[in-house]
């Protein structure tokens, strides 16, 4: 009896991943609505101001509550989350310094060294370089659930603001659709999928290493149309468009620093789940 009443119980996680999915389509529906009826919002920076740095705050928050759940002494867990936040708090100051003075702007007619493929591409292997071989990161990531560092990127909703600049003809639809899409997608299931995960369902780290590969490649299509629709010597698509804000403050802080941050945030999550299966593989294997 007890075997036929597990074999028909309901899967009640259903109900919650849809409505979890709907409660992210709301809020980015909600987003984009905001900038496309107050479209003088965004460019006051206000917005851009608010949202990064509640992401940051909430990334060194839980980092602290991570270093909480493991077995490291109060004065190590300052030390580790210290190296962690002071690089990562002067990497957004330093870029935002930048942004605020033009660095990153387009000028077709100088010839000088692109910032903006650098302000991408640098942070992600260095951080990469040193998280996924640091100790200290495995155990900590051992320690956190694993539905932290996916639910975090619910933030991935404000993508939605590139197809607010398509709407406004100042971004090129190759690049808008793509990016905006596909940041969009990631946030609205960044919330389910963190449920299946904190659930512990059977389906639930395959559903996140899923999210996370498809996160990944949506940041390896919208860098390459960003490349290839914005003023330079590779631009095809976008020659319509008489003005790129890819390089202007403050759309120019999504490629320059909440990129590659999500993307160091994928990898950890990647890691973070390979070293769970690991776990639930052993565990399985001695029983």
């Amino acid at each position: 009896m007890s075997t036929l009443s597990t074999a028909f119980k309901p899967d009640t996680s259903q109900p919650a991943t849809i409505g979890l999915f709907l409660l992210g389509s709301a809020l980015a529906a909600a987003w984009v609505g905001v900038n496309l009826a107050f479209p003088g919002l965004a460019p006051t920076g206000v917005p851009s101001v608010v949202t990064r740095l509640g992401i940051h705050a909430a990334i060194l928050i839980g980092l602290r509550l991570g270093l909480s759940r493991t077995d490291y002494s109060a004065s190590k867990r300052v030390i580790i989350w210290l190296s962690v936040a002071v690089p990562f708090t002067v990497w957004l100051a330093v870029v935002w310094n930048l942004a605020l003075n033009g660095a990153f702007q387009p000028n077709p007619g100088v010839v000088r060294v692109p910032k903006l493929p650098i302000a991408i591409f640098a942070p992600v292997i260095i951080g990469l370089f040193v998280l996924l071989r640091s100790k200290a990161i495995a155990k900590l990531l051992d320690a956190t659930p694993a539905y932290w560092l996916v639910g975090l990127q619910t933030y991935r909703i404000f993508g939605g603001i590139f197809l607010v600049n398509w709407l406004h003809g100042t971004t090129a639809g190759a690049f808008a659709w793509p990016a905006g899409v596909g940041d969009v997608l990631t946030g609205i299931m960044a919330l389910p999928v963190a449920y299946l995960l904190a659930t512990g369902a059977e389906k639930g780290r395959s559903a996140a290493m899923a999210w996370n590969i498809f996160g990944l490649l949506d940041f390896a299509v919208a860098i390459t149309m960003g490349f290839l629709s914005n003023p330079g010597p590779f631009q095809i698509f976008g020659l319509d468009i008489p003005a790129s804000l890819a390089g202007t403050y403050p759309i120019v802080l999504i490629p320059a620093f909440a990129v590659p941050t999500s993307i160091l945030l994928h990898g950890l999550s990647i890691r973070q789940l390979r070293r769970l299966g690991d776990r639930q593989e052993r565990v399985s294997r001695a029983s």
